[in-house]
């Protein structure tokens, strides 16, 4: 079981072999859940990874804010 330990500015170190394993870089965010006594942390995906998730899309019968009734 790999171990980190919570620094006196409550910052948290991730062992290397996590960092590794997951690909994480530095600066990368993360969402933090409380659930149950136990803390969750998962990486959000970076805006280079939806790059491209568009593609295709046709926007042409999209509608322009001042086209609304409202």
């Amino acid at each position: 079981m790999l171990m980190a330990t919570l620094s006196n500015e409550y910052r948290l170190a991730l062992p290397a072999a996590i960092r590794e394993e997951l690909g994480l870089k530095t600066g990368q965010k993360f969402s933090v859940i409380a659930k149950g006594g136990v803390i969750e942390l998962a990486p959000l995906p970076s805006i280079q990874s939806a790059r491209g998730i568009l593609k295709g899309a046709n926007p042409d019968n999209y509608r322009d804010r001042g086209d609304r009734v409202e």
